[in-house]
């Protein structure tokens, strides 16, 4: 008999039966999880994970990455990285990209923001009201709550 076997003593089958159990739950348990992982393996996951990767980074106007940005500029690099081709300015993503509600809108999908018909600004929904975004000179990407109802949605095909 081992060390271990001695210190351990036998196993029950009522004790073999538990431990299958308790890792069967356990595995059960972590099914939830599964989802955002899922999200995250998407070409939208992905995007929200590079333009966060770029926090601080300096706004620059005309800047397309991979250091300093403008709004659509971070949407563009972002969306790239993740598989995906963008134009180049908020308002030709707006007129590229599939619309959706606000009801309808997940992580990863751009956020327009307009004043009458014209496009102004974009940026990488987070989640929970905010985006990820390069707003304006002598700003850097950040982080921030949606400031304005005066926005639209669209997801990238």
């Amino acid at each position: 008999m081992s060390a271990h076997a001695r210190i351990a003593g036998p196993v029950s089958r009522a004790g073999i039966t538990t431990a299958v159990t308790a890792a069967t739950l356990a595995g059960t348990m972590l099914i939830p999880s599964a989802a955002p992982e899922a999200e995250a393996a998407t070409p939208a996951g992905k995007a929200l994970r590079v333009a966060a990767s770029k926090k601080g980074a300096p706004y620059s106007y005309g800047a397309a990455g991979p250091s300093r940005f403008d709004c659509s500029g971070l949407t563009q690099y972002s969306y790239k990285k993740a598989g995906k081709k963008l134009p180049r300015t908020a308002a030709a993503q707006y007129n590229r990209s599939k619309k959706v509600s606000a009801k309808s809108r997940k992580k990863g999908d751009l956020v327009f923001f307009h004043s009458g018909g014209s496009v102004y600004h974009v940026g990488i929904y987070a989640g929970e009201g905010r985006i990820w975004h390069s707003p304006k000179p002598g700003k850097t990407v950040r982080k921030e709550r949606i400031w304005t109802k005066s926005v639209r949605y669209g997801r990238v095909r």
